[in-house]
């Protein structure tokens, strides 16, 4: 049975379950009916970054056009343009203990394609998750339900995978970006 955590809170993934290593991160959103009819794509980017938060190396920079790092110890599993349908809308594969030793975090986040000209924003985007699913058995560990209003954010940080030890742990983040996938690689270290 998953565990549902909340805005903030962190939970061991490997100490509670001994010999994990292969987990599928999905990541699902619906968008309102008030979209102010034109499309609406929202795209899952991934940042590895070292111990003090930055992404050394653009192939650490995960996303529809990189779709793994070096060794591919963390795939995206493809662009989903509509978002339509149940289920998760992205999917990330990661192997935990294959990710490079100078990866201390890998965290999530979820950003509105073209949102300025478009004028979207996360206020019109609901039921936003992420879980981790066990990929040998399909069960799923942990989800996150956003559940917040975003009401400006082009982008949001949903959550990280960070080393503590010899072990993984997760953190429901949900911080929102008002200015997307810019301020987003901006904090990382990508510009």
């Amino acid at each position: 049975m998953a565990i549902n955590l909340s805005k903030g809170q962190k939970i061991d993934l490997t100490k509670s379950n001994p010999g994990l290593s292969k987990i599928k991160v999905g990541l699902g959103w619906d968008t309102n009916k008030y979209d102010g009819g034109k499309d609406f794509d929202l795209d899952v980017s991934v940042f590895l970054t070292n111990a003090n938060g930055k992404v050394d190396k653009e192939s650490n920079f995960i996303f529809f056009n990189n779709k793994q790092n070096e060794n591919g110890s963390v795939v995206h599993a493809g662009d989903n343009r509509t978002g339509e349908g149940d289920g998760d809308d992205e999917v990330i594969d990661v192997d935990l203990k294959s990710i490079p030793a100078d990866v201390d975090k890998v965290a999530f986040t979820i950003t509105i394609y073209d949102a300025e000209s478009r004028s979207q924003n996360f206020g019109q985007v609901s039921r936003s998750y992420v879980r981790i699913v066990n990929e040998v058995n399909n069960e799923e560990l942990i989800r996150f339900d956003l559940g917040e209003d975003f009401s400006v954010e082009t982008g949001v940080v949903v959550g990280e995978l960070y080393r503590h030890g010899a072990e993984w742990k997760f953190n429901a983040i949900g911080a929102g970006y008002k200015d997307g996938l810019a301020g987003l690689t901006r904090d990382y270290g990508l510009q």
